[in-house]
């Protein structure tokens, strides 16, 4: 299966009560006073205002998971040649700290419905009746919203995606993250960089929108809560012992038969 057809792995009627609400919006949005390309910017804003309380839980994650990374790397160092010893004793860290190793996948994963809604949105013929008869089909340097983007104008929204996709990422990961984090938040945008080439126009502009969103989101939370400072090195090795679990006592010792 090609990668463009991503958007149909959800059929249409599963999603259509949320295509629904955001036909609804938009238009909302527009009968407001705005031009559907901002509408589609305001909306993106609107659902990540939604998912704020889990944004907040998922930068609290990455924090705690960022601190806990000098103490990871000496279990990895310490059990490097046994895995499952070391999955156990970073799963046993992990809940003595209330962190959730997969909570930061949350907001993304309640985005993904938003998106494919709006991918099968912009590419119904009711909604492009709409923009057309508002006149309204281009908004800045986009030629079409509802059409795939082609030429420079394809080049420019691919740019725009890349680096504040990459942004975004490295910021929420910050500075004490794994290497593996970091990867991750490098490669994904490359990797859905040939997904994007065959979505709408106004598909790039909701993700722009939501990794600007990130960007801002991260920077007040930088200014009026800041991260605490990281423990030293010995506070770190008395975490890593204290976690350690004790050794079994010594088996009592075997009473010798006495020789008739």
């Amino acid at each position: 299966m090609d990668l463009v057809d991503l958007g149909y792995l959800i059929p249409a009627n599963v999603l259509q009560p949320l295509i629904d609400i955001a036909n609804e919006v938009l238009v909302f949005l527009h009968d407001a006073g705005l031009v559907y390309g901002a509408a589609i910017v305001a909306l993106t804003f609107l659902t990540r205002l939604l998912i704020l309380p889990l944004s907040v839980k998922q930068i609290r994650s990455m924090r705690a998971m960022s601190a806990l990374q000098p103490q990871i790397k000496q279990l990895q160092e310490k059990y490097k040649d046994d895995r499952q010893r070391m999955q156990r004793e970073m799963m046993q860290i992990y809940q003595e700290n209330g962190v959730n190793p997969f909570a930061s996948c949350l907001p993304l994963l309640l985005q993904l419905p938003v998106f494919i809604s709006l991918f099968y949105l912009l590419q119904g013929d009711e909604f492009k009746d709409e923009v057309r008869e508002a006149g309204e089909q281009s908004w800045l340097f986009v030629e079409n919203l509802t059409e795939n983007a082609t030429g420079s104008e394809l080049i420019i929204l691919l740019v725009l995606y890349i680096v504040t996709s990459l942004v975004a990422g490295l910021i929420m990961t910050g500075r004490n993250a794994s290497g593996q984090q970091r990867m991750i938040a490098l490669g994904l945008p490359l990797v859905f960089t040939p997904i994007m080439i065959g979505f709408p126009a106004g598909l790039l502009v909701y993700w722009i929108s939501t990794n600007i969103w990130t960007m801002g989101q991260q920077a007040v939370v930088k200014l009026f809560f800041p991260a605490q400072a990281p423990p030293s090195p010995e506070e770190i090795q008395a975490k890593t012992e204290s976690s350690a679990p004790a050794k079994p006592p010594p088996p009592p010792p075997r009473k010798r038969k006495r020789r008739r």
